[in-house]
């Protein structure tokens, strides 16, 4: 979650918590963090990170960070504050208004194990399509896990694109 999201539906991120759901920093004010220097891409997601626990009583270690960007000051930063990154690799379009059925069009023939898929909130059916998704997704036989689930947490490094890699046993 962004800061700015945080502080404007304290609720609705109590709620969320309280649903069981996974909280992640996604940064404090969801800058280009690629451009800003490591002690700033720290302070962007520590700030977020404060929030969330100030709401939940939980601090999280899982980052994902904006507009998709990482780069080696970004993935630093991140690690040496005991964060793990994570980045997504299907994309709903959904802040394109698209409908349910229109970003199920667009993922049904993608997806495979392990994907993460981007929706946001916010915008204009991506809550009303979270039902048609899951059912479909469920029903192509994939289960729906937390991305602490997926996370590796040994034997890894994070490619500059922030995407996990499993370093293969020699």
């Amino acid at each position: 979650m962004v800061g700015d999201w945080i502080e404007k539906f304290p609720e609705a991120v109590k709620k969320i918590h309280n649903a069981g759901h996974e909280i992640a920093s996604h940064s404090n004010t969801h800058p280009h963090v690629n451009n800003l220097s490591y002690e700033e891409n720290i302070e962007e997601i520590e700030k977020s990170n404060s929030k969330i626990e100030k709401i939940t009583g939980n601090r999280t270690n899982i980052y994902r960070a904006p507009y998709g960007e990482y780069n080696d000051t970004v993935i630093k930063a991140a690690q040496d504050k005991g964060y793990y990154t994570i980045q997504w690799n299907l994309d709903t379009l959904d802040y394109t208004g698209l409908t349910g059925n229109e970003m199920w069009n667009r993922l049904k023939e993608k997806i495979k194990s392990g994907d993460i898929i981007l929706s946001h909130n916010g915008t204009k059916h991506t809550a009303d399509s979270l039902e048609i998704l899951i059912k479909n997704i469920k029903e192509k036989g994939f289960e729906i896990v937390k991305i602490s689930d997926l996370i590796y947490k040994e034997k890894y490094t994070i490619n500059n694109n922030g995407t996990q890699v499993k370093n293969k046993d020699v």
